[in-house]
């Protein structure tokens, strides 16, 4: 596992309003500041700009922002991040930089993992390395998306989507859920658990989470939601219903289903099975236990059962995940 390199495009030449500073700052606070406890070396991260001379963030604001990097910088990183385009690029068809899309070509050609956030994939669709490929961007913008780049399979249901060598997340929170999805790539479920932790966020979301949600989160505790869902991830290895979770929150189990699918944007059985993936990930990330023990502590029973699961939801086998991570020490992790 490697951190690498990590450059992100800062439009100094068409202006980043106040609004955009958000998904700006979200990457500069995950790669850019070293935790040497969690992984040594981290992210060598860059900023660069398109233009030599910076410009004013939203105006009035009196806020400018100044980059080391320009956009030949972007070649040669591991990875290339376009946080957002202008509102005009966006909402009025403005031309983005020719030099810009060409950097971003480039870097793709050179092997960077591509990645957007929010209307940032409005840059990586005018580049083409949309094309063919399923994405998402900020649900009040995907359907310009669509329209203007009719090639780009728009997904405007999910948190992010990760087509391997480029990925694309909604707006706002749902940058910082794919950069510390990147984080869990590179260095494994432990380093960006803690991470989240330090950033007092949930350490994952899977990407196929609605966007749009009645409700994030429970609003208080006597819903029975937080209660009963914390119960539920610390018991993943018993056989769990929606019968039984709704009785351990006191409510029917029809309330129970409305409730959670209101509060999380899933169905019980889906966040279950979320959950007992999470599970089965991390165990296969930091320990040495054989599938069918991992199946077990999990709550997805046998063998077959994960691979199947994991297969579907994951992509790949969890023989195949488990060699993407170093070996664990031998004996360590529950048992």
């Amino acid at each position: 596992m490697s951190a690498g390199s990590v450059a992100v495009v800062v439009p100094t030449d068409i202006g980043v309003p106040s609004w955009d500073l958000y998904e700006l700052s979200i990457p500069c606070t995950v790669f850019g500041k070293r935790q040497p406890d969690l992984a040594d070396p981290w992210y060598d991260l860059r900023l660069c700009g398109t233009a030599d001379q910076p410009a004013v963030a939203g105006g009035s604001t009196g806020l400018e922002l100044r980059t080391s990097y320009g956009l030949d910088d972007l070649v040669g990183a591991d990875t290339v991040i376009v946080p957002s385009v202008p509102d005009p690029c966006v909402e009025d068809g403005r031309p983005l930089p020719a030099d810009l899309i060409d950097a971003l070509r480039r870097a793709y050609d050179a092997g960077a993992r591509m990645v957007s956030l929010c209307t940032g994939a409005f840059a990586l669709a005018e580049a083409g390395l949309l094309d063919g490929r399923r994405a998402t961007a900020h649900w009040m913008h995907t359907a310009q998306l669509a329209e203007r780049y009719p090639k780009v399979q728009v997904d405007d249901s999910v948190l992010y989507v990760d087509d391997g060598d480029v990925l694309t997340s909604a707006g706002l929170t749902a940058g910082l859920d794919l950069c510390l999805h990147l984080v869990r790539r590179d260095l494994g479920a432990h380093v960006a658990n803690q991470l989240a932790r330090r950033m007092v966020v949930p350490a994952h979301r899977p990407g196929g989470q609605a966007q749009f949600i009645d409700l994030s989160v429970p609003v208080a505790d006597d819903q029975g939601l937080g209660p009963v869902l914390e119960w539920a991830r610390a018991h993943l290895d018993q056989p769990l219903s929606v019968e039984d979770l709704a009785r351990r929150a006191a409510m029917s189990p029809r309330t129970f289903y409305r409730r959670l699918q209101a509060a999380t944007g899933t169905t019980p059985l889906q966040w279950l099975l979320n959950q007992r993936l999470g599970r089965a990930q991390s165990l296969l990330e930091a320990t040495d236990l054989p599938i069918d023990k991992i199946g077990e502590l999990s709550g997805l029973g046998t063998a077959n059962n994960l691979r199947h699961h994991f297969v579907k939801q994951v992509g790949v086998s969890p023989g195949e995940y488990r060699r993407a991570f170093p070996r664990a020490v031998p004996g360590r992790g529950p048992r």
